[in-house]
């Protein structure tokens, strides 16, 4: 199954490059106006008016695969088994509960781990800082 969804998205991505190539080479509305005036395509590779039909049915056909394409990977895509209930009721009863808080101020305050017994602590005072530029903080 993965690999046939993988196969349709490539699929789809080569006729979406296609589409914007083939779009990209036709010729406007415009254009016939200016083939009018001297300017015509009758030396192109499909003759005055063979391109045009040419890619113009090109780009619908390859307009149908991509849309086709892109209906069988959203059938598919949505072809997951239903669970029951809403995504939040999941994560619900997914979720860890809250440990329960302490009362008094002892439960505002971190706990800290205690000085090993025999070794020096060493508190350093807060400086105060003299003026302006002493409030950068030191690292």
């Amino acid at each position: 199954m993965n690999f046939f969804l993988t196969a349709i998205l490539a699929v789809q991505m080569l006729t979406a490059l296609s589409m914007i190539g083939l779009i990209l080479v036709q010729h406007g509305k415009g254009a016939d106006m200016g083939a009018a005036f001297g300017s015509g395509s009758s030396g192109s590779l499909f003759g005055a008016s063979g391109s045009a039909n040419f890619l113009s049915r090109t780009t619908a056909v390859l307009a149908a695969v991509f849309f086709a394409c892109t209906l069988l990977l959203a059938y598919f895509g949505n072809l997951r088994p239903v669970e029951s209930g809403s995504v939040l009721e999941r994560a619900a009863t997914t979720a860890p509960a809250p440990a329960p808080a302490a009362s008094g101020a002892a439960a505002q305050i971190p706990a800290t781990a205690a000085p090993a017994p025999g070794s020096a602590t060493v508190v350093a005072p807060p400086a105060t800082p003299a003026s302006g530029a002493a409030q950068i903080p030191a690292r």
